[in-house]
């Protein structure tokens, strides 16, 4: 049972910067697909990026450009570098994990995803 433990939110001004991190729990390794996701009170979960075991990215288009995924095998962490943030950013971010099957497809299909952190709130001020 893989545990993802995520850091980093917070707040910050339009235009800013925000780097999330999602650690997975000791003696487990993350998914070979991983995620994240945001969420707003009333809407559904919203993927924003993902990264397959290859090393191949896809991003939301509200996202492109601003926000980049990555992963330190080394250290076993996925991060989420946001920059421009936008009011709009506002939510509450998951990373999220899964071992096999479809991934990159998978940004529109967060109920595949088999593991879950415990969601970090960034909010942007304008």
């Amino acid at each position: 049972q893989v545990q993802l433990v995520e850091s980093g939110g917070g707040s910050v001004q339009a235009g800013g910067s925000l780097r999330l991190s999602c650690a997975a729990s000791r003696n487990t390794t993350l998914s070979a697909c991983m995620g994240w996701f945001r969420q707003t009170p009333g809407n559904e979960q919203e993927g924003v990026a993902l990264l397959d075991s290859n090393g191949r990215v896809r991003y939301a288009d509200s996202v492109k450009g601003r926000f980049t995924i990555s992963r330190d095998k080394a250290k076993n962490k996925l991060y989420l570098d946001m920059n421009s943030v936008q009011p709009a950013d506002t939510a509450m971010y998951y990373c999220a994990g899964k071992s096999d099957g479809l991934c990159l497809g998978a940004l529109l299909a967060p109920s595949v995803f088999g593991y879950w952190g415990q969601g970090n709130q960034v909010t942007v001020s304008s």
